[in-house]
């Protein structure tokens, strides 16, 4: 049965406001209170695959917004698998990919919003961001340390790097960031792909035990697996400061990879569907301009 109502299929897992979010309330192989099974999602993705083109042709021929969507995972998650198979339907030309690893030297130089904000979508694109600014308050907030290549000068306006105020003072920043956002015309999407650290364990010594997935494998990891809990209430603390209706925050279950990549699926095609896109409209001059021109090219 084909899903008539992305938004409602997903509403679940929409955060909109933060307040009393816990990820208490987000069980990692939830399925929504949806009744459906792995073969049922295949056919529901490849449906959704078909919806999604159609938007984003609307979307660039409108030129008028711009779609960003964000993936923030622990390892493992899914997320270069989810943007493979969630957007292997859209046109290349008009949707743009970025994964953000450790900072450069030149990017050290600036604040932590730059070389992300060189990287959004201009309108009429959507944009793909692994990881993000958000790295910032998630892996940084669990390994303060990494503050000192940052060089950050006390003056006077930020608290202490690496106390309580410095940190509710960085997610403040990414608020406004996303709301200026917003307001320029850009839909903001933010998923965290929630899988539990069992099943994260099951797919890391997959990595180990099939030679066709070493290369995935990092030691490093693994060693991460010993900061869980600061890493869960790092994202809590995230998604609590940042959720708002126009910056959503989807709290997708990642245990079955295979309903993951359908919720992220609807995710993106209700909030894109939201922006009630259409093919511009003629003006009258422009309209005789066409006539004009088909007559010359029946003529030729």
């Amino acid at each position: 049965m084909p899903i008539d109502n992305a938004a409602k299929f997903v509403a679940p897992f929409r955060v909109t406001n933060g307040r009393k979010f816990s990820l208490a309330d987000h069980a990692c192989d939830s399925l929504g209170g949806h009744a459906i099974d792995k073969e049922e999602s295949k056919a529901l993705l490849e449906e959704g695959k078909v919806r999604l083109k159609k938007l984003q042709e609307l979307l660039y021929a409108a030129d008028q917004w711009s779609v960003l969507m964000i993936l923030q995972a622990m390892d493992a998650a899914g997320k270069d698998s989810t943007i493979e198979h969630v957007m292997s339907g859209v046109n290349p030309q008009g949707c743009q990919v970025h994964s953000f690893k450790a900072p450069s030297p030149e990017e050290l130089d600036h604040d932590f919003l730059w070389r992300t904000a060189k990287a959004l979508p201009e309108r009429g694109r959507i944009g793909i961001h692994n990881r993000s600014y958000y790295e910032e308050v998630l892996v940084v907030r669990v390994h303060p340390e990494f503050l000192g290549a940052q060089r950050l000068p006390e003056n006077g306006f930020g608290k202490k790097a690496g106390s309580e105020k410095f940190w509710e003072e960085r997610l403040e920043a990414i608020a406004d960031h996303e709301r200026h956002l917003a307001r320029s015309g850009m839909r903001i999407m933010k998923f965290f792909l929630h899988v539990s650290k069992d099943e994260q364990k099951e797919r890391q010594l997959g990595r180990i035990d099939d030679p066709a997935k070493n290369w995935k494998f990092n030691a490093r990891d693994v060693a991460e697996r010993a900061h869980w809990e600061e890493y869960m209430a790092a994202y809590e603390a995230a998604i609590r400061a940042t959720a708002a209706p126009y910056a959503p925050w989807y709290v997708i279950p990642a245990d079955r990879k295979w309903f993951m990549r359908l919720a992220v699926m609807q995710a993106i095609i209700a909030e894109m569907e939201g922006l009630d896109l259409a093919f511009p409209t003629l003006s009258v001059d422009a309209m005789k301009k066409l006539g004009e021109a088909r007559k010359a090219l029946l003529e030729s």
